[in-house]
């Protein structure tokens, strides 16, 4: 069969981030961003097979679709690396507690947060789950995603946590890394966390493992919910069955779970919100990607991570929405990435990387998405203006056109 080769060409502006791929996305800097102008890029079979000034452009294949990009800039295109995306029903009733002071701990120990979604979770079928997570997704692409991470977690059940799972691995449109978070919370069918822990180690995760359901495990550590040696257990067990490792970990409070985590090489450490100075160290050192969630710091009110001193320390650093009806219930990255600017001090160029290369680091996808980098997939996005008005305006987000391994996702 002919290989399927594109030409998009007339680019105003392309980033690459080469520079960044070759420091694998540490200590960004804007001359990291691989700006060319006047550029065009070359497509076949899906992945990118040349990417340069148009004046070099030597393809002359009779048999390629020549793309004109009308002088736009271009981008690569996000990655979406944290999402709560499948569940039903909202809690936009907590959003009115925790305005009057109730903590995120006491809104759990009264049937809300997660165990409240769990509730509606368990209720819903498959169509509708699919309806809901389709629609989700949907708005992600809007906004230039190809790549996005999504969990399960709203079960706490074999029934529902596989079901959430297939609706995951079955979501059309982006690339979809599906992650078993059946650790969220205590099961309410259980008596306490150790009985459940008990079940999801010999029970859910090699199930989760022969069924290919999820590429990764998560878990929530945290005071009231699991603690640093369940997560051990847990990390365990899911390493003997193959699978990825990602944590929520010091979200509320310094439980040395970040430096527990990094004992199992972990894709991502997300969160880290209260890392300490020790923690944040080794996590330089590591292979480790600290996913960081402003918009669900912004939320609850509280401290904002540690971002100046982990890019500084040579922290590989990626963002996310962390979308989910509770805690950080909005989808908008022009929000993520003003809190980065404004919050924790990030440069443009740093939130730029952080949400297209770092995020793939912390999917383990960099060698496929991330960059513009030839043998990469052609996932990129066409922006309505310059690259330098992202992440500035809150609810703009300027992106034209999306395209997913050289075929358009979206279009205006």
């Amino acid at each position: 069969m002919r290989a399927k080769l594109k030409v998009f060409t007339n680019i105003g502006e392309l980033l690459t981030l080469e520079g960044a791929r070759s420091k694998q996305a540490r200590h960004p800097q804007q001359s990291d961003l691989g700006v060319i102008k006047s550029a065009a890029l070359v497509c076949r079979d899906g992945k990118v097979e040349w990417v340069g000034h148009e004046c070099d452009l030597k393809t002359k294949a009779s048999d390629a679709e020549f793309i004109s990009l009308e002088g736009r800039t271009v981008i690569p295109a996000f990655v979406e690396p944290h999402t709560h995306l499948i569940f039903a029903g909202d809690r936009s009733h907590e959003f009115e507690w925790r305005i009057q002071g109730q903590t995120y701990q006491q809104i759990a120990a009264k049937g809300g947060g997660i165990r409240h979604t769990v509730n509606e979770t368990r209720k819903a079928s498959v169509a509708e789950l699919t309806r809901l997570a389709e629609e989700r997704a949907e708005v992600f692409v809007r906004q230039g995603v190809t790549t996005l991470e999504v969990k399960s977690g709203y079960g706490l059940d074999v029934e529902t946590e596989l079901r959430c799972l297939q609706v995951a691995r079955a979501l059309k449109g982006p690339r979809v890394v599906t992650t078993y978070l059946g650790a969220h919370s205590r099961s309410p069918e259980f008596p306490d966390l150790d009985s459940y822990l008990h079940m999801l180690c010999n029970e859910m995760l090699p199930r989760v493992a022969r069924e290919k359901l999820a590429d990764r495990v998560d878990i929530y550590v945290e005071e009231g919910f699991f603690s640093v040696e369940q997560g051990r257990t847990y990390f365990r067990r899911a390493q003997e069955l193959g699978l990825g490792i990602t944590a929520h970990v010091d979200q509320l409070s310094d439980t040395d779970s970040t430096a527990m985590t990094l004992e199992f090489a972990p894709q991502s450490v997300d969160h880290v919100v209260f890392a300490s100075d020790a923690s944040i160290r080794k996590l330089a050192a590591s292979g480790a990607t600290a996913v960081l969630l402003p918009s669900s710091d912004f939320y609850l009110r509280m401290q904002y991570p540690k971002a100046r001193a982990m890019i500084e320390a040579g922290v590989r650093v990626a963002l996310s929405t962390d979308f989910n009806p509770g805690t950080s219930p909005t989808q908008d990255l022009s929000l993520v990435g003003v809190l980065a600017r404004l919050e924790m001090r990030m440069t443009l160029p740093e939130v730029l990387v952080a949400y297209t290369l770092g995020a793939a680091f912390a999917l383990a996808r960099e060698a496929h998405v991330g960059s513009l980098s030839v043998d990469k997939y052609c996932d990129f996005s066409v922006l309505s203006g310059s690259w330098s008005e992202l992440f500035y305006s809150v609810g703009r987000h300027p992106i034209q056109a999306v395209y997913k391994s050289g075929e358009p996702l979206l279009r205006s």
